[in-house]
């Protein structure tokens, strides 16, 4: 099959692989320090980015890859942002997208363990306030754009409605999954009639050696991280093992992993109840990924290491199952969604996506933010900036959190 793109008769893959470390890094590191609201708001923040704006991948691939890291485990949107920098810059990339993404609101975090992190009184709050708001329109914004795309027919418009029913219906966390493979299914029935050759050919650098190889470790890291800790007795281990297993058993975005690490870390004397309790809070507030609250964890935990160090640890630690497994399916990607059968699923996966997307706009994102006719008039205003005045996000994202101070002092 050709790499052409059948209206510019550009190579995607060329043209997603043509830029720097450096550049993917700077993109990224703008956006971890302005992704508030979570890993579903994160996922619109990205599509604005590098689909609507830079065009660094099109509708449908995109799609493809948030369905595939939604159905991982680990954290989605850093799963999904490591991809892109490996698409457009390689490993190097991919690590600097990482880096960029993560190091923000790691840092806060590690400078809220110290005593230098907290806001109060109401301006304080109000701040806080604003900036989750800020979530309600982005997540609006994606949920909007990709229902356009992704769902035009009865068919896939349904297949929404029904993701969306499991999800808001449902309690378990594995619903998310559910939904995403029931989507696939009913693709593979209603959707094989307007099949037809993927738009974006998106090729990954990871050949099919490396992606056994880091699934192979992904699975001695989680069987032999237990057999090593309890053989050498060190903290240093154990502390590492307790992130990887939670980064591990994750599904269906960041906020799973809460009740793992509290197992983790509170259980066993660790830290305190009310340690754990403040430093989610201060996870909430933060851009970035949800993940980074491990940075915190690593830092006032009770064994060595602690401190810098063990925010360092615990960062690796939670992150690298998500990685590898990402690595080990990345190689069959592309070639999986270029066969018929395949691309009907995808088209079920993707119209699926939609709906996860739209019950997470209702739940957690809505009924966690919306309290009050003045807070949708803000979500409302940040909405209509995206799409009728097409502003950047970082506007939205100082608009709602100057709205939320004023509101706050009213």
């Amino acid at each position: 099959m050709s790499n052409l793109n059948p209206s510019t008769g550009v190579s995607i893959r060329e043209r997603s692989r043509a830029g720097s470390p450096l550049e993917v890094l700077r993109i990224f590191l703008k956006l971890g320090l302005t992704c508030f609201g979570g890993p579903i708001a994160h996922i619109g923040y990205f599509r604005d980015e590098f689909v609507v704006r830079r065009k660094w991948i099109d509708e449908h691939a995109y799609a493809d890859l948030v369905g595939l890291c939604q159905f991982l485990p680990g954290p989605a949107s850093s799963q999904v942002g490591f991809s892109i920098g490996l698409m457009r810059a390689g490993y190097p990339g991919a690590l600097a997208a990482w880096t960029g993404f993560t190091l923000p609101s790691a840092l806060i975090l590690v400078l809220f363990a110290y005593g230098a992190g907290a806001l109060g009184g109401p301006v304080g709050g109000g701040l806080l306030h604003g900036l989750k708001l800020t979530a309600v329109a982005i997540v609006a914004q994606a949920v909007w754009g990709m229902a356009r795309n992704l769902c035009p027919d009865r068919a896939r418009a349904s297949i929404a409605t029904v993701a969306a029913l499991i999800i808001l219906f449902s309690t378990a966390s594995i619903a998310q999954i559910g939904a995403i493979i029931l989507g696939g299914l009913a693709g593979l029935w209603l959707c094989r009639s307007d099949a037809q050759a993927s738009a974006g050919h998106v090729e990954m650098p990871v050949s099919r050696t490396v992606g056994l190889i880091t699934l192979g470790m992904f699975f001695v890291l989680l069987a032999g991280l237990p057999v090593l800790r309890g053989l050498t007795g060190s903290t240093g281990v154990a502390l590492f093992d307790a992130f990887y297993r939670s980064g591990a058993l994750v599904f269906g975005g960041g906020h799973v992993v809460l009740p793992l690490l509290r197992e983790a870390f509170v259980a066993p004397g660790w830290l305190s109840d009310d340690a754990f309790l403040a430093g989610y809070g201060a996870a909430q507030a933060v851009p970035g990924p949800l993940f980074t609250f491990a940075a915190y964890l690593g830092t006032v935990v009770s064994p060595e290491p602690h401190a810098v160090a063990g925010a360092a640890l615990g960062l690796v630690g939670i992150f690298l199952p998500g990685i590898l497994v990402l690595l080990g399916a990345l190689p069959f990607w592309d070639s999986f969604r270029k066969r018929a059968g395949a691309q009907a699923m995808m088209r079920g996966v993707n119209a699926a996506v939609v709906g996860v997307l739209g019950a997470a706009l209702y739940n957690p994102v809505w009924t966690t933010t919306v309290h009050s006719p003045r807070d949708f008039g803000i979500a409302l205003v940040g909405f209509v900036l995206l799409i009728a005045w097409r502003a950047p996000p970082l506007i939205v994202v100082g608009f709602s959190a100057a709205a939320g101070m004023a509101m706050a002092l009213l």
